[in-house]
């Protein structure tokens, strides 16, 4: 599937727009983009940590957005894992608190641990969209911003 010149401008748009929203909050690095070469995935990560990032990742084709935790540092990961574990909550319900805690209600969210790359130890959510113009939205928009927010206050916290 080729995108349009009208989708490819939503996108840019789209991620003028996150990349303000994240830089603007002033505790992370600049924005760094990572996009696959055939422009199925465009993600940018911030700094967070040493050896941990914020990332913001679309998949135009699916279409869907996609806001988590990365991390290079095997031992990053599991002490993530291990702090998740020791809240005695799963992945889905530490992360249901942390949205819950920025105004976002989602119960049950979806959190994907994987990695990706041979590099990344990712802790992701993912958000369906029906079509590339919800990137528009103002609750679509709103409710990325929560999630970046959760994110952030949730891992910032171990």
């Amino acid at each position: 599937m080729t995108l349009t010149q009208a989708q490819t401008q939503q996108l840019a748009d789209f991620r003028y727009w996150v990349e303000h929203l994240v830089s603007a909050d002033g505790r992370f690095g600049e924005p760094e983009r990572s996009d696959r070469e055939d422009g199925s995935t465009l993600t940018t990560r911030w700094s967070v940590a040493e050896d941990l990032h914020l990332e913001v990742s679309l998949r135009p084709l699916i279409p869907q957005v996609r806001v988590g935790m990365v991390t290079d540092d095997r031992w990053k990961s599991e002490e993530i894992e291990q702090a998740i574990q020791d809240s005695g909550d799963s992945m889905s319900e530490y992360l249901e608190l942390a949205f819950s805690e920025v105004g976002l209600d989602w119960e049950e969210p979806p959190v994907e641990h994987y990695r990706h790359e041979g590099k990344w130890f990712s802790f992701v959510t993912p958000l369906e969209l029906p079509s590339l113009d919800a990137l528009n939205d103002r609750p679509v928009r709103d409710q990325i911003a929560q999630m970046i927010r959760g994110y952030t206050n949730s891992y910032g916290n171990l």
